[in-house]
């Protein structure tokens, strides 16, 4: 049975007349998530930057581009979380599987999911979107934690790039909710 939708043509075309909840958070627009200046570029590693698109403290996860300009082994890491991925140039794959992550593929990481991501020889640039939730904990080959990255040191790692690029700490601000 169709839907009856009873407003009018120009009720249709008119914006929500309501204020929004005080407390509800400002949108993100990033009208050129891939920036033309290099420093909105977070180096994470040699060779390896990524891009921050939303930091959110609230909820405990980020989405950014991350882009690798050098073949090999990037990382081993575990996630407590989910992780979304869609590849936007390149490819890359994780030691543990078989599959391949190329250029238009979308990649599920269920939690505890532990994997090493290589970027292969011939591939001179990766940018993968990821959304990243939860905590990614670096491990060695046998599951001894090194490190981890959360939203909160993806925050800290930002704030101190853009001092020291000249953008500003609080660049990183439009990004955080």
């Amino acid at each position: 049975m169709p839907i009856v939708d009873p407003l009018s043509a120009d009720e249709k075309r008119m914006p929500y007349q309501l204020p929004f909840p005080k407390e509800a958070a400002h949108e993100i627009v990033v009208p050129k998530a891939l920036p033309d200046d290099e420093r909105v570029w977070v180096p994470q590693a040699e060779g390896v930057s990524f891009r921050p698109l939303c930091l959110n403290a609230s909820s405990g996860y980020w989405m950014n581009l991350l882009r690798v300009r050098r073949a090999g082994i990037l990382s081993r890491h575990r996630h407590t979380q989910p992780v979304h991925g869609w590849v936007l140039k390149g490819r890359w794959h994780y030691l543990e599987h078989d599959w391949v992550a190329e250029e238009g593929s979308y990649v599920y990481e269920p939690p505890g999911e532990t994997h090493t991501l290589v970027v292969p020889e011939d591939c001179l640039e990766m940018i993968t979107y990821f959304q990243v939730n939860g905590t990614m904990v670096y491990v060695d080959p046998y599951g001894k934690v090194m490190g981890f990255e959360d939203v909160f040191t993806k925050i800290d790692m930002c704030r101190r790039h853009y001092e020291a690029a000249g953008l500003g700490a609080d660049f990183v601000d439009q990004f955080i909710r």
